[in-house]
């Protein structure tokens, strides 16, 4: 499968600028899981900018509506 980074960069939210991972989205996820963590694009701006990305956060903000 071809890697539609052009396309994926114009919606990923990741405000870490030195990520090498950025709009390779396999790569992203694949990094995130392994430490029990959601990519970037699953919160909120103001959500991600914290740059906790952990599953606990996620069902947090999913419980308190704002996901």
């Amino acid at each position: 499968m071809e890697c539609k980074q052009p396309a994926n960069l114009k919606r990923c939210n990741c405000s870490y600028e030195p990520c090498h991972r950025k709009g390779v989205c396999c790569e992203c996820i694949a990094y995130h899981l392994r430490s029990r963590e959601l990519p970037a694009c699953s919160f909120p701006a103001e959500a991600e900018a914290s740059y906790n990305r952990s599953f606990e956060l996620f069902a947090q903000l999913v419980n308190t509506g704002k996901i």
